[in-house]
């Protein structure tokens, strides 16, 4: 069981989305710690974030990195693109992820196309709304995640089958 575990977190992708410096006066001057990021994916629909902070850099990408792991969740990926349109929404930031054709290849901003990378999505077109804050857009992001349907539900739902969709 244990050397499972193990090879499946060698095959996972860690991607720095955002590593920002804080600094905070304190009655010695100033005191300065870091916080990061981090997006975990292994390429093959499962995908996952989390968010560090540590007085050292190492430290707080290895801790955004655990986080990240324990949030891992499943997407659903058809034909190396999203079964559906979605529009993933926190607070003010709103996400648009449409699917695109075979050789589209990612056409994101930074956040999402570090996301889209992790999760092993090659095709798809998003657009970010609202907020520039990064941390927003990775939560609309997943947000919008949560909310995509498997290829199968949505053939169901509209009595076809899976070929007749996508061939």
């Amino acid at each position: 069981m244990a050397i499972r575990e193990e090879a499946e977190e060698k095959k996972l992708v860690e991607k720095l989305v955002r590593l920002n410096r804080v600094s905070k006066a304190v009655k010695g001057g100033r005191k300065i710690s870091f916080s990061a990021l981090m997006v975990v994916g292994d390429g093959g629909g499962r995908v996952g974030y989390g968010f560090g902070k540590a007085n050292d850099v190492t430290e707080a990408i290895r801790k955004g990195v655990k986080k990240a792991k324990d949030s891992i969740m499943a997407v659903p990926i058809k034909k190396n693109t999203l079964p559906h349109e979605i529009l993933g929404e926190y607070k003010s930031a709103s996400v648009l992820l449409k699917p695109a054709a075979p050789g589209t290849g990612i056409i994101a901003g930074g956040p999402v196309r570090a996301i889209m990378e992790a999760v092993g999505v090659r095709d798809v077109l998003a657009k970010s709304l609202g907020s520039k804050n990064t941390m927003n857009i990775v939560k609309g992001v997943f947000n919008g995640f949560e909310n995509l349907m498997p290829a199968k539900k949505i053939a169901s739902g509209r009595k076809k089958s899976i070929m007749d969709m996508w061939g």
